[in-house]
């Protein structure tokens, strides 16, 4: 299985890498971030996100996919049923099971952990808000297990998904800031 860099200057999520993961997402950010995982390009590809967007909302998702490549072969994933699969199959098998309800006790103890103890209404559950064995969103449990955490549907995902082998970067400085590159096609 390959797996992605680690992020270098993790910590950092300035405003660099947040204009880049904005022009990946094609939508400002809502919140803060902080680079988790990038791709061989050296582009962001998992975020984490601070529990609460700018609004003040809560947002359970602490690992988020910016990558339109990773975005849309999971989303293929996703479509083809993937979700309701990855769902039996953690009923099936007991080990998986075991290693998904630590995911998720891990997950939320962790975002929990940047939490005021006072803070209302607060986020709640493990990998995409999900608990138990529900598998919600795809997506997020990639994103959690390439920002190297121990997620049992991630690692399920990831040889769909990985390598991420543009040529081209998605996106690029323009002379108004990080745009998407008209130039990127998604690699066969």
């Amino acid at each position: 299985m390959t797996s992605l860099p680690p992020a270098s200057g993790r910590g950092s999520g300035g405003p660099g890498d947040e204009a880049a993961v904005a022009a990946q997402l094609e939508r400002p950010l809502r919140g803060e971030i902080e680079v988790a995982a990038r791709c061989p390009l050296g582009l962001p590809v998992v975020e984490r996100v601070a529990p609460f967007l700018a609004d003040g909302s809560p947002f359970p998702t602490r690992y988020w996919l910016s990558c339109p490549l990773a975005v849309r072969r999971v989303g293929r994933l996703e479509a083809g049923g993937g979700v309701r699969s990855l769902a039996r199959y953690l009923k099936a098998q007991p080990q998986a099971a075991e290693r998904m309800h630590a995911a998720n006790a891990r997950y939320a103890a962790e975002r929990d952990a940047t939490l005021d103890p006072e803070a209302e209404p607060r986020p709640r559950g493990g990998v995409a808000g999900g608990s138990g064995l529900g598998v919600k969103c795809l997506h997020a449990h990639f994103a959690d297990s390439a920002a190297g955490n121990d997620n049992p549907v991630g690692e399920i995902v990831r040889p769909f998904v990985e390598p991420l082998n543009c040529t081209i970067p998605c996106v690029v400085q323009g002379e108004t800031g990080w745009v998407r590159n008209p130039a990127w096609r998604e690699p066969k």
